[in-house]
């Protein structure tokens, strides 16, 4: 291995010597010596940011450099691995894993947590592989189920009126003179009656369309685009392929679809709020 010149080793001292107290000492007698210097130095590019995404604060660095002196030295010390590695999961958990599901869960809602103790409770069970008061597979349905119901729940709290407000159109429009009732609770109106096949679910089809919420803002349109689709009926929102599978080739229809029958309590995009009921103006084209 080639020696370090002088200049090099001159820089490396000056850092030292700028590192602060609390800082372990180095003592650079070879070349290896300072090439594991060297190499600590660069494993640490991005540290300082990724200590304040964590929630380190500055303030607290010889704090810092205590833990981490100490975990880097525990060598064969199964003891002290096990409660290190205890220390970095716990740390993960309170900083990425519940914030992380709180999100999920609630979004924005920060006043809104899961409970830490009862997750740590299953958390501790899981890992020693305990009998707890549900099984595996049990727990898995039961988070399924419970964060479906929990999120609806919140949906409904942040967005009643709208989902109001949409209700209460689809009924009105249930009573419009010259609209018809599909299955689902999806009605059309027939601007223009197509002669054509009516395609099943897995055909291949090209239409015309145009998208708008209730207040009759356009969220999409195929037609200001100037370029027709092309899609297989059954990889649609459930509404448009209830409609499809009823439309004759060369048809025009208004297709009002219930949020059941469209994106539910979830949101399609930036536009598109939960519990949005969709009107839609469409033009089967073809099967292909």
């Amino acid at each position: 291995m080639k020696k370090l010149s002088f200049v090099f080793v001159a820089v490396v001292a000056a850092i030292i010597a700028s590192c602060g107290n609390g800082t372990p000492k180095a003592n650079l007698k070879n070349d290896v010596d300072t090439l594991s210097y060297a190499i600590g130095m660069t494993q640490t590019q991005g540290l300082r940011e990724y200590l304040t995404r964590i929630g380190v604060d500055s303030a607290y660095m010889d704090e810092f450099i205590k833990g981490l002196n100490e975990a880097a030295n525990v060598g064969d010390d199964k003891k002290k691995v096990a409660y290190y590695a205890g220390i970095q999961i716990g740390q993960q958990i309170s900083q990425q894993m519940i914030r992380g599901i709180n999100y999920e869960i609630f979004g924005e809602d920060s006043t809104q947590t899961i409970s830490l103790s009862n997750f740590m409770a299953g958390f501790v069970c899981g890992t020693l592989g305990e009998e707890g008061l549900m099984t595996m597979s049990e727990a898995h349905m039961k988070a399924r189920q419970k964060e479906m119901e929990i999120k609806k729940a919140q949906m409904e709290k942040n967005f009643g009126p709208w989902k109001k407000e949409n209700e209460d159109f689809m009924a009105k429009i249930a009573k419009k003179e010259g609209i018809s009732k599909l299955e689902n609770g999806v009605y059309y109106e027939v601007i223009e009656e197509g002669k054509g096949a009516i395609p099943n679910d897995t055909n291949v089809v090209k239409v015309n369309y145009e998208g708008r919420l209730i207040n009759d803002s356009i969220f999409d349109s195929s037609i200001k685009r100037g370029e027709p689709m092309k899609f297989r009926c059954n990889q649609v929102i459930a509404g448009w392929t209830n409609a499809l599978t009823h439309m004759p080739v060369g048809s025009k229809w208004k297709v009002y679809i219930p949020q059941e029958q469209a994106y539910g309590d979830r949101a399609a995009g930036p536009v598109v709020k939960p519990f949005s009921a969709l009107v839609f103006d469409i033009e089967l084209l073809g099967i292909e």
